[in-house]
């Protein structure tokens, strides 16, 4: 199955938030699923940092890319 996670998701994924709930991180994290982020979600969170509105691991983003 491919996931297309919307900007919360992607952000609560990696930031191990426990607003996504266990069965969405579980479809998420299964290795028979392909995940996908848009692009506008990579834009919406780069206008949040510049107005200050969001913080987040640069690390956490560098794992999640790599799994």
């Amino acid at each position: 199955m491919q996931y297309l996670l919307d900007t919360h998701a992607f952000l609560w994924l990696i930031n191990g938030d426990t607003q996504l709930s266990d069965n969405a991180r579980a479809l998420i994290e299964s290795p028979f699923n392909e995940r996908f982020v848009s692009i506008a979600s990579f834009w919406e969170m780069a206008i949040k940092l510049n107005l200050g509105k969001l913080e987040f691991s640069y690390g956490n983003l560098y794992w999640s890319i790599q799994e």
